[in-house]
């Protein structure tokens, strides 16, 4: 199950955290995987460790909110491995403030990662990927990380959330336009993971709690017991990269150890 044999996936913020994860993933499960990232040490590393393990990776510097960043990791995917099927937009941009201290460079720094990368990404791969779904067993798969506060507000980051509740419904409609052209489009929603930017997250300025108080403070609110790990979203992710998703589409996959549910 979930076998991705001959498939090629592009991944934003494949470097490390939850795109490096799935990026393992997938070339574990048969894809080939072009890593892009604006972390160049980091993806290089990355792709040597797929490559090491017998899988096949290229790593891209991928700026999410450039156009001609976005068209250079489609057209190295053409090259190396002949196409594109799977797109992961998974890079993204965090920030923790009120909405009384966010500054427009802050709104606009994570709109552009947040929101603009997502768009840029599924309109420059989409071409690509509707002409390789056409001779596919069950055609291509977009899958877009958003996040537990695209589904609920967020005190701590409110224009996160904003983003990333665009993030939901910007995969809904590209799944009811890409539909019949066989590109199913899916939103993963990851609760607290244990990522860098996971981390920042927990940090609470001004606290007196210790660092280690803070993640078992929030391991304890979640009704799992722990905190995700990138593990946990990256197997989501592959699941509806697969051909056993091809009746899903236009959903969203909250992976968040019940949080939510509360």
């Amino acid at each position: 199950m979930n076998r991705l044999d001959g498939k090629v996936a592009i991944i934003s913020g494949g470097a490390r955290g939850i795109g490096g994860e799935t990026a393992r993933r997938m070339a574990e499960h048969g894809a080939k995987v072009i890593v892009g990232d604006v972390l160049e040490a980091e993806g290089a590393e990355t792709v040597k460790a797929i490559r090491d393990a017998g899988g096949d990776a290229s790593f891209v510097l991928l700026d999410v909110t450039k156009a001609a960043a976005w068209e250079n990791a489609v057209a190295v995917a053409v090259k190396n491995y002949g196409g594109v099927d799977i797109l992961l937009n998974n890079a993204g941009a965090y920030i923790t403030k009120p909405i009384l201290e966010t500054t427009q460079e802050d709104f606009a720094k994570l709109v552009a990662v947040n929101l603009e990368g997502v768009f840029l990404g599924t309109k420059i791969c989409a071409p690509e990927m509707i002409r390789r779904a056409q001779s596919a067993p069950v055609g291509s798969a977009i899958v877009n990380i958003s996040s537990v506060a695209g589904m609920v507000g967020s005190r701590n980051s409110p224009v996160y959330s904003m983003t990333k509740g665009g993030v939901r419904l910007f995969t809904k409609s590209t799944a009811l336009e890409f539909a019949k052209r066989r590109v199913r489009c899916n939103s993963v929603h990851p609760g607290l993971i244990d990522t860098p930017m996971g981390n920042l997250a927990m940090q609470r300025p001004g606290s007196s709690r210790s660092n280690t108080d803070m993640r078992e403070l929030f391991a304890n609110s979640h009704p799992i017991g722990r905190i995700g790990a990138p593990r946990d979203i990256a197997s989501a992710v592959v699941f509806l990269s697969s051909d056993d998703a091809a009746f899903i589409t236009g959903t969203e996959f909250i992976v968040d150890g019940g949080v939510t549910a509360q």
